[in-house]
């Protein structure tokens, strides 16, 4: 059992100030056993959506809710869009005074609905699988490995975790998906995340995946976006800066979870990773998920010119923009792409993350940071700089 103080605290803050908390994240990230830290399963203020007897409690859901009190959970609320406009009714009165924690697999019409039903009154929490300043830096190997989802991570062995990440891509896809309106059989779903997991960390053009299943490329930009409203991927779009260059102007693209990535590769052991040819780009996407976990930044892109200039990730932390590059060698140097971004995107300085122990200049404006830094805080963004 691992625990996370760090988002009860944020649940806990987030009901102090808010009737409304909801907390989204991928399937099996560890939502629900947060939610029974605030409430156990066997209350009667606990409603979990895959339970028909819930459901059937909730026929009448202005009745169901009405008179309780205190903290209401609804867990896996995707699968009942229709109960905001009760949520609303409930919080706007008087007399009621519960508040609810609302759990959420999937973030686009979610978080559509929630927003425009309950504005105002619900604070939005996105949550992931364990991060490496949770697990602490000595783990950075088989959370690498691994990925952050708690039941692969915790697996007694490598092949009991991959058992569980195979698992859960076939219910990802078999189960889940049809579940959210995709009429696509399982086995072409495979085809395009398998296709994802070789696009990882680079840049999109959806011609070539509608090629290969024969479908048309907005029917394949859909598919993109549903995975990404599911959390398994990340569009990182790119930065358009004022400058004489051509710019690139498609997203990046990357699986969200290094293990499901690993799975999807047919990687299973830290000798496989470290021999295949996709070896750099997991590490670029493992760092990128560490460092906006740490950051939190108000927003985040990549940066790319069609003349190969490119900074794999340019975030913006309280009106200043950074470069931060994700670097697999033991001594970075400053790159002819790290000049040409410090001179065109005027960046308050560039991080360069790398698996070293040393943290050191490269130039004034240019510093290497290990990977174990990054969970103390070490990046410094948004702080002093």
């Amino acid at each position: 059992m691992i625990e996370r103080p760090s988002w009860i605290k944020a649940i806990k803050t987030a009901l102090d100030r808010s009737r409304v908390v909801t907390l989204i994240g991928p399937r099996q990230c560890g939502k629900t056993t947060l939610a029974r830290e605030f409430l156990p399963e066997d209350s009667a203020n606990y409603f979990d959506l895959e339970d028909p007897a819930s459901l059937a409690r909730l026929n009448e859901p202005m009745t169901a809710l009405g008179e309780l009190k205190g903290l209401i959970v609804i867990d896996e609320v995707q699968r009942r869009p229709d109960l905001f406009p009760v949520l609303r009714v409930l919080v706007d009165r008087k007399k009621f005074t519960g508040k609810f924690l609302i759990l959420g697999s999937a973030s686009g019409d979610l978080l559509r609905q929630s927003s425009e039903t309950l504005a105002g009154r619900t604070e939005t929490l996105t949550m992931r699988g364990f991060s490496l300043a949770e697990l602490g830096n000595p783990e950075h190997s088989r959370h690498w490995l691994r990925g952050g989802f708690p039941l692969s991570y915790l697996a007694s062995n490598e092949k009991g975790s991959v058992a569980w990440r195979k698992n859960f891509i076939q219910t990802l896809l078999e189960r889940d998906l049809p579940q959210w309106g995709v009429r696509v059989p399982a086995a072409a779903l495979w085809r395009f995340l398998t296709m994802l997991a070789h696009f990882h960390g680079q840049i999109w053009n959806s011609s070539e995946p509608a090629r290969t299943m024969g479908v048309s490329e907005p029917t394949i930009r859909r598919h993109l976006d549903l995975l990404t409203d599911a959390f398994m991927v990340r569009q990182l779009q790119p930065w358009h800066a004022n400058v004489r260059k051509r710019q690139v102007k498609a997203p990046k693209i990357y699986l969200r979870d290094s293990g499901l990535l690993h799975q999807l590769l047919g990687i299973q052991t830290k000798k496989d990773l470290l021999n295949h040819p996709k070896m750099g780009a997991s590490w670029e996407g493992y760092v990128l998920e560490e460092v906006l976990d740490i950051v939190q930044p108000d927003e985040a892109y990549f940066w790319a010119t069609h003349q190969g200039a490119e900074i794999d990730l340019i975030v913006r932390k309280n009106s200043k923009l950074y470069g931060i590059e994700c670097k697999r060698t033991d001594a970075p140097k400053l790159t002819p792409s790290m000049r040409i971004a410090l001179d065109d995107l005027q960046l308050n300085r560039i991080v360069v993350v790398y698996p070293g122990i040393k943290r050191y200049s490269i130039t004034a404006e240019v510093e290497a940071v290990p990977l174990s830094e990054i969970t103390e805080g070490g990046l410094h963004i948004g702080k002093s700089s």
